[in-house]
């Protein structure tokens, strides 16, 4: 029986609980943090500071990826592409799941324990945050707007690290990732969409209809906008600016996959934003590499 395995048994599926397999998660998270803590820092911020941030990043989105099973243990079974999911399949228990989630959570706390006491603060609303975001899929329209804040809270909390307080570019910064994420997951939910109808889900790629793809394509140009907002107040140069626009680009590419609305093209995509926060990170990096010569 399952619950007579042996640890080095199970550890398969802790991995897979954890999403420790699939990264793209992890980086989503990651990026926007990098953009916080390179431009809080006006460069290069502290060693430790970007080595917390890195490991906490990856702690928290294996325990939002737990927590996330847990609150669809009884829904995953009957989508095509979660049905495998440790918790559907009972490979893993709801109490273990849950155990996993409080230690992910508690060594990610303890992680932060040695910046700013405004992190520590602030870590409080990014755990429920993080614990709360699967069940608002039961009842909000557009949890994936949720999602985005979940996923956005590095940045204030970077912003908190390394200056001790969270300015007014953080959470334009914040409202940037919102749509960034509502894009990037409306692709996501497009690729479910229908076995959620049939289970009684909501999400954006419901909610927005035969506007999906307008809808995508609309968050991407305002987050690009407020993240060039961003690099006026904070006098960036022209090259921070270029990873705008090459993120800009790379958003017009996942038009012409997701146009169709075929459900692998929409996951390509979806993985693809990877290379949006990626050119957006080049640039502010970029940027700060050339005010130095």
């Amino acid at each position: 029986m399952m619950n007579t395995m042996t640890l080095s048994a199970k550890l398969p599926h802790y991995v897979r609980l954890m999403r420790l397999d699939k990264p793209i998660g992890t980086l989503l998270l990651l990026w926007p943090t990098l953009w916080a803590l390179w431009i809080a820092a006006d460069g290069v911020p502290p060693l430790h500071v970007l080595l917390i941030f890195a490991l906490g990043t990856l702690l928290m989105r294996s325990a939002g990826c737990v927590i996330n099973d847990y609150a669809d243990r009884d829904f995953d079974g009957h989508v095509e592409r979660t049905r495998s999911r440790p918790l559907a399949t009972r490979a893993v228990s709801p109490r273990e799941a849950l155990l996993l989630a409080a230690g992910l959570s508690a060594a990610a706390f303890i992680l932060i324990l040695p910046l700013q006491p405004l992190v520590i603060w602030l870590s409080v609303p990014a755990l429920f945050l993080a614990a709360s975001y699967p069940f608002t899929k039961r009842f909000f329209a557009i949890p994936q707007a949720y999602l985005g804040i979940a996923f956005g809270f590095g940045i204030p909390m970077g912003f908190a690290a390394i200056l001790g307080e969270v300015p007014a570019i953080a959470w334009v910064m914040l409202l940037a990732n919102i749509c960034w994420a509502v894009a990037y997951d409306t692709e996501y939910a497009m690729v479910d969409r229908p076995d959620d109808l049939k289970i009684g889900i909501k999400t954006s790629a419901i909610t927005f209809g035969r506007f999906d793809v307008a809808a995508v394509m609309l968050c991407y140009a305002a987050a690009f906008a407020l993240l060039a907002a961003v690099g006026v107040a904070a006098a960036r140069g022209p090259l921070y600016f270029a990873g705008l626009l090459g993120a800009a680009g790379i958003a017009g590419y996942h038009y012409t996959l997701i146009r169709e609305r075929d459900r692998a093209n929409c996951f390509k995509a979806f993985r693809h934003n990877n290379w949006v926060g990626a050119a957006i990170f080049a640039g502010v990096f970029l940027d700060d590499l050339l005010r130095r010569f």
